[in-house]
């Protein structure tokens, strides 16, 4: 077996055992990377030098019989999560040479594990965005089928999974993008609740829904990860002062008696008829595990979308105003400082960013905050009751993670409503705040993988870990990988 093909717990107990030194690991990893990154597209940077000497530390741990959960672990990490030292770009050319006085809390808390960073992956320019070609350098391609997408805006991390570039990679998630290109690569995806795991160090978009996640190979590893990044921060007011539980504790528990909520409105219209056939699938086969299915109604779905655009937006509005190129990152020529202001903001930031700050500061202004904002705030309220309300009934809500396999590159960019469709099943989980994981649960007639959705309650990660633990073992899609 190739090296690189390996998962968190099989590199642990090779590494833990002497079989394999931490060195070696990387090398295959690296091998991968040269011999296929020109393809795939899946990093901005690469932090070889660094991760080299990373190895070596991790190793004289590991050589004393003490590791830590990833001692020696290659992880790939999205370019918005600062990285003291480290060029951190979010794709952009505004920030392309930004690089960090302080490190983010969750590759802190990687590094006191032991973990190796290879690099900084692509993403959509400033998280904005569902298919990475929005990146403000290149358009990353799906391993699977190198004309598609894979997905956004943390298509670099997924990519990187699942072509074997690395052997874990953290992502954000502000409206879907772990779960979303997770479920277009054919890997797992977790988006925490928010506050679970600290925002310190993340490069925001939209501070009220951005959280930080793992994509992982398969849902252990997505555990273990959990119990590193997961805790209160200090440095994060938004973090919640919680208890940690181990998160591979519930693994491998049977599911009989969880309640399964099938909400009627996200099996619509106009969605792929594969998607649709593997989820119902994915649904009879967690009923013959002992789970009953209950159907359930969001009633605001619908106003979903409208509602994640006007406060995303509106968030990112005010949150990409500090880029005006006096203190840091790129600067623009101008005969006067207003003049160099908009020089700077003209050529630093690419057409979707443009078009979400001009939207959002619209939303915003003077005579239209109440028409638009303040109401996709109250709708937000309403989107939570929804799911608070559905909670009372069932355990885990289970839906489809998109509703179409990844499609081509250029097949969307002239129609930006269509591409925020994309995110029509993920968006409600950030707007309501609560957990989602997508897991292979199939593959279109093409051999695209499609992804099964799993929504828990508040705080309550264990349950859909668990749920989703118990169908991947009961299945063998986790386990295909593209033939790159």
């Amino acid at each position: 077996m190739e090296l690189y093909k390996l998962n968190i717990s099989e590199a642990r107990e090779l590494l833990d055992r002497k079989e394999l030194k931490a060195s070696d690991l990387l090398d295959s990893i690296y091998k991968r990377i040269d011999d296929i990154e020109d393809k795939v597209k899946a990093f901005v940077t690469l932090t070889k030098e660094k991760a080299y000497q990373m190895a070596e530390v991790s190793q004289r741990i590991i050589d004393t019989g003490k590791s830590f959960p990833l001692s020696g672990i290659p992880m790939a990490i999205k370019d918005n999560m600062c990285t003291k030292g480290i060029l951190t770009t979010c794709s952009s050319k505004i920030l392309a040479n930004f690089i960090p006085p302080y490190e983010s809390t969750v590759t802190s808390r990687l590094g006191d594990k032991g973990y190796i960073l290879l690099g900084k992956t692509n993403l959509d320019e400033f998280a904005m965005g569902s298919s990475t070609e929005n990146s403000g350098f290149f358009t990353t391609k799906n391993p699977w089928d190198l004309e598609r997408i894979p997905g956004g805006s943390s298509g670099g991390s997924a990519a990187a999974v699942a072509a074997g570039e690395c052997i874990a990679a953290l992502g954000s998630d502000t409206g879907g993008s772990i779960r979303q290109p997770a479920s277009l690569c054919g890997v797992v995806g977790l988006k925490p609740t928010y506050g679970r795991v600290s925002r310190y160090g993340l490069v925001a978009f939209a501070s009220s829904l951005d959280q930080i996640g793992t994509i992982t190979k398969n849902v252990k590893d997505s555990a273990i990860l959990m119990n590193v990044i997961s805790g209160n921060d200090p440095l994060d007011s938004t973090s919640a002062p919680l208890p940690v539980p181990d998160f591979t504790k519930v693994l491998g528990h049977e599911i009989k008696g969880i309640k399964i909520g099938i909400p009627k409105e996200y099996f619509i219209e106009g969605m792929d008829k594969e998607v649709e056939l593997s989820v119902k699938d994915a649904i009879k086969k967690l009923e013959s595990l002992g789970a009953v299915p209950v159907e359930i109604s969001l009633p605001h779905t619908e106003y979903a979308v409208a509602t994640y655009y006007v406060l995303a937006t509106s968030e990112a509005s005010s949150n990409l105003a500090r880029y005006d190129g006096v203190k840091y990152g790129f600067r623009a020529e101008g005969k006067d400082l207003m003049d160099m202001y908009m020089n700077t903001r003209a050529q630093g930031f690419g057409v979707e960013v443009k078009r979400r700050i001009m939207l959002g500061t619209f939303t915003l202004s003077s005579g239209y905050y109440d028409a638009y904002y303040k109401k996709a705030q109250q709708v937000r309220t309403l989107i939570k009751r929804d799911f608070d309300e559905a909670f009372k009934t069932v355990d885990v809500i289970v839906t489809p993670t998109s509703p179409t396999a990844a499609f081509k590159i250029g097949e969307k960019t002239e129609d930006p409503l269509q591409m925020y469709l994309s995110d029509i099943f993920t968006i409600s989980v950030n707007l309501a705040g609560v957990p989602g994981i997508s897991i292979p649960c199939g593959f279109t007639s093409n051999n695209l993988p499609i992804g099964l959705q799993l929504i828990g309650k508040h705080f309550d990660e264990e349950t859909i870990l668990k749920v989703s633990y118990a169908y991947e073992q009961s299945t063998e899609w986790h386990k295909r990988r593209p033939g790159i």
